[in-house]
């Protein structure tokens, strides 16, 4: 049986900082930000948005009203958790009006869930062919404003519908996941934001990354010439770059170097202007390389690297589908990323501020919205609201 990935599509906030000018405003050489760390822009998240609006906004032009009908099971991944025991997929599930018999729950392991979770849709949908998952990762990245993390914030979903024979990725039985118990990123119960040790946690990615490449290798004795491309995790798009040049060796033939790297290039471009979205970079890169990139075709083969801090990655791949380009959503992606509002960085600071406060204040992050959103309308009692916005 196929099964795989047969829809995907991603939301981010509509509002951006220029890195260039956060840098200027922080007295950092621009040049660290844009090509040091290789972003452009950041997303910046709205006190209305949170982990279950971006979801569900996400996930809501991929649902359609049979699949409302079919979805089994929803899961979403998240470090940007909430609450500690109300999973958000049952909100999510809500909002978007999925059959009642659905099971839904969260997971969390940093960056890294949405993988696990599209492995469990996987199995779910081989003893059950003729229902759907519905994967969702959601987050929002804060390390604090004049942080060393602050230029790797972002903000944003990603929602795939798993299911047999899917028209955009089958995934392959060859997942080789690898786990090591290391402090190079972590959030203690009740700390606002992160506490990061910089220089382990790109040591810990990269040997995440070689050691279950090099496993996955030995296992399926496949060689880097048999993927057309490959995705990376991407906190900022100079980290996944790291990691495959680490294996682009010298006994590695020039032709397939030339084509990984145009390919990373491609696979990372939509990351680069949003920043880091934690559980869906992956799934957000994967779908800048399908969108972006000029030069796939159905049946070649595609690699991807996932990892969590703390830390698990995992190595996998899948197929593209023939016709897979006619599912995906380019231009209204592209709509969604060039129709942002760019906000000073005093702005943005007040959005932060905000965020962190619980304040809303929908007069401005509402204004002059266009599509139609679900967002975080209040919180009372602790307990929160939602709303439909243009609807």
């Amino acid at each position: 049986m196929s099964i795989g990935i047969d829809q995907i599509n991603f939301y981010v906030p509509k509002f951006y900082v220029d890195m260039a000018k956060l840098a200027e405003a922080r007295q950092v050489d621009p040049n660290k930000f844009l090509i040091g760390i290789g972003q452009t822009e950041m997303a910046v998240s709205p006190m209305s948005q949170d982990i279950v609006s971006m979801g569900a906004n996400a996930a809501q032009s991929i649902v359609t009203e049979d699949d409302k009908k079919q979805i089994g099971m929803v899961i979403v991944a998240t470090e940007s958790a909430i609450d500690s025991a109300k999973a958000s997929a049952v909100q999510i599930h809500n909002l978007l009006g999925i059959q009642p018999f659905a099971r839904c729950f969260e997971m969390k392991e940093a960056c890294y869930a949405a993988t696990p979770a599209i492995q469990m849709a996987k199995d779910y949908i081989a003893k059950r062919p003729d229902e759907k998952v519905l994967v969702i990762a959601s987050d929002t990245a804060r390390y604090g404003l004049n942080s060393g993390g602050e230029p790797t914030q972002g903000a944003g979903a990603v929602a795939m519908m798993v299911s047999q024979n899917p028209r955009i990725l089958e995934l392959n039985d060859d997942a080789v996941a690898y786990t090591e118990d290391v402090y190079d990123f972590w959030r203690p119960t009740g700390q606002p934001y992160p506490l990061v040790d910089g220089a382990l946690s790109k040591d810990a990615y990269i040997r995440s990354f070689q050691e279950s490449w090099s496993e996955y290798a030995r296992r399926t004795n496949k060689q880097l010439d048999d993927f057309a491309s490959l995705c990376f995790h991407v906190p900022f798009t100079k980290m996944g770059k790291k990691a495959l040049d680490s294996i682009l060796t010298d006994d590695i033939n020039d032709e397939t170097k030339e084509r990984l790297t145009n390919g990373y290039d491609a696979a990372t471009y939509y990351n680069r202007y949003v920043g880091n979205i934690y559980t869906g970079s992956l799934y957000l890169s994967l779908i800048s390389l399908l969108e972006t990139h000029e030069n796939l075709s159905a049946g070649d083969s595609i690699g991807l690297f996932s990892y969590g801090s703390g830390s698990v990655g995992e190595f996998f791949s899948g197929q593209l589908v023939d016709g897979f380009k006619d599912v995906l959503d380019i231009e209204g992606h592209k709509a969604l990323l060039n129709n942002r509002t760019e906000i000073s960085v005093d702005d943005y600071e007040a959005f932060f501020k905000r965020f962190d406060n619980l304040e809303f204040d929908h007069d401005v992050e509402l204004a002059d919205e266009k599509n139609e959103i679900f967002y975080l309308e209040s919180i009372n009692d602790h307990i929160r609201q939602y709303n439909t916005l243009n609807q």
